[in-house]
Order: C-alpha cells, then sequence, then structure tokens
C-alpha cells in the first residue's frame, strides 16, 4: 500500500485513455507531477518517494500499459504510444500542466512525453536510462568493457527474441525479478520482501510478461522516435539522476543532446533509485520542482 505524508492510503482508480485501461494511484495538493516507473516494477516503486512529494504536489503514480493492474493490450508498447498513455490519463485527471519523474524506461517514455506534449509538460527528472537510438544498443554487446564495467546488457537481446523468454521465464519470474532488481543495486536489501512480492504479483499475471517484453521488443521502433524527437531540444528545466554503481553521470551527458536546460547530479547507488535513496532523491528534486 502507498501512504501520503499523513499516513492516509493514496487514492486508486482506473481510466480508459487512449485505447488501453490505466490503473493509477494520486495523493497530495498542489501543482501535479507524473512518476513514471521502469521494468521490471510499478508504481509500488515509488511508495518511499510519495510521502515526500505530497505536502508540495498532486502526485499522480500510473502503472504503465502492459504493467502493474494496468490492463495488458496486444500492441502500443513503443515509447512514444505509452508517452501517449500518460499525456491521456492526465488530461482525464484534469491537469493541464504537470512535471514528470521517469526512472529507467519510464524515463525514456517520460522524454517522449515532454517531446510530444510540450505544452503540457513543465519539467523533467530523467532518473537512470539509456536512451535507444542513442548507444543504449551499444550496451548490449559482449565486450570486455561492458563486462568490466557492469553494463553489459545482456538481456536485452535475449528479450527481444519471439516466444522463447516466455517458454523459459514461465513459473520462473520470481527468480528473474528478484536477480534484475538486486543486481543492479548498490543496496539490494533495498529490494524488500513486500516489493518482490508485488512485482512478481504483477509480472506473472496472465500477459504480464509478454507485456514485458513487448516494451523491450519496440526498442527499433523507439530508437526512430527519439532520433525524431531529438532534431528539437527540449526547452524545459531538465534533471538528470544517475546511480554511481550503474549509468551515473552518463545520464546528464546523454539528455544534453536532447535538451538545453540540463543539470545532473550522480547518487551513491545503483539503479532504483527511488528504493535505494528516496530521502536522498526527495532533497534534489523538490528544489527542482520549485
Amino acid at each position: 500500500m502507498l501512504l501520503d505524508h499523513h499516513d492516509d492510503p493514496v487514492r486508486t482508480g482506473r481510466a480508459n485513455v487512449n485505447g488501453t485501461s490505466l490503473h493509477y494511484r494520486t495523493a497530495g495538493s498542489g501543482p501535479a507531477v507524473v512518476l513514471l516507473h521502469g521494468v521490471p516494477k510499478t508504481s509500488y516503486h515509488w511508495r518511499h518517494l510519495v510521502p515526500k512529494l505530497t505536502p508540495h504536489h498532486t502526485v499522480v503514480a500510473p502503472d504503465l500499459r502492459g504493467l502493474g493492474d494496468s490492463a495488458r493490450p496486444a500492441d502500443g508498447y513503443d515509447s512514444a504510444t505509452m508517452s501517449d498513455d500518460i499525456a491521456a490519463l492526465m488530461h482525464h485527471l484534469g491537469h493541464d500542466t504537470y512535471s514528470v519523474i521517469g526512472e529507467d524506461w519510464g524515463a525514456v517514455i517520460g522524454y517522449q512525453l515532454a517531446a510530444r506534449h510540450r505544452d503540457h509538460v513543465s519539467a523533467l527528472v530523467f532518473a537512470e536510462a539509456l536512451f535507444p537510438g542513442f548507444g543504449f544498443e551499444d550496451h548490449t554487446a559482449l565486450t570486455h568493457d561492458n563486462v568490466a564495467s557492469g553494463m553489459h546488457l545482456w538481456h536485452l537481446g535475449f528479450y527481444f527474441q519471439p516466444d522463447v523468454p516466455e517458454m523459459l521465464i514461465a513459473g520462473h519470474e520470481r527468480e528473474l525479478i528478484t536477480y534484475m532488481i538486486k543486481n543492479e543495486r548498490s543496496h539490494p536489501d533495498t529490494a524488500t520482501p513486500d516489493a518482490i512480492d508485488e512485482y512478481v504479483r504483477c509480472y506473472s499475471m496472465p500477459g504480464g510478461i509478454r507485456a514485458m517484453l513487448s516494451i523491450y521488443r519496440a526498442m527499433l521502433v523507439d530508437a526512430e522516435q527519439n532520433r525524431q524527437a531529438a532534431r528539437k531540444k527540449l526547452d524545459i528545466p531538465v534533471l538528470a539522476l544517475g546511480g554511481s554503481a550503474f549509468i551515473g553521470d552518463r545520464n546528464e551527458s546523454q539528455l544534453r543532446q536532447f535538451a538545453h536546460d540540463v543539470t545532473g547530479h550522480v547518487f551513491n547507488a545503483g539503479h532504483d533509485l527511488a528504493e535505494e535513496v528516496p530521502a536522498e532523491m526527495a532533497d534534489v528534486v523538490l528544489p527542482f520542482l520549485r
């Protein structure tokens, strides 16, 4: 359960938007901010950050298309379509302008949201992600540098292959999710049993793994979408956040290709900042949003 700063449960709902149904959580008051989680997570990823934001902001934390308790349609897993889902959700909830905080795949989707809906997004926090079309694919290669740096993203090629991953993952969702989350963190104990249970629950539901793999299988489409969007840089403030043990300051350097006004911060952490160092993350994000 997610709680606000009063320790009250956040509100939950569903919205039929952009040809799918999104489950979302919302709480707080003030300027709106939407939180976009990555893979293999759900909006539960934000449980520590939400109560730090709700004294100052109306927070909306959706489960992305196909993930969490959102619907799992057959298609639409490219980042542009998934960003349009979020724009439609925020319009449905009555938020005309809002900030975006995204992590992992949610950061790439957050960038597309800012690029495609420029009149509505006022600021972007981009945490721990690499852009398809701008070097992400390079880390799939089996090279000494990738292996030595911990950035050999072997699973991308595996996930891209049709049918075989579904066959091998079925019945082993807990083992895969636990390994992926703990292996990418400096502080693996922050992958608490309640979070693992929630992620396993959602990804083990019918279509859960298929939807997850569909996001990766859209990478070549995403790459072209990112190349098109990058032709016009973002004018809004962008905060690029990295974990020292994973993507680190590369978050900031790559964002400079996409936006004019970029600042960066690197935490002593791995890939999942909002679960590993939520207090430190809030201390950086809140002044930026103000």
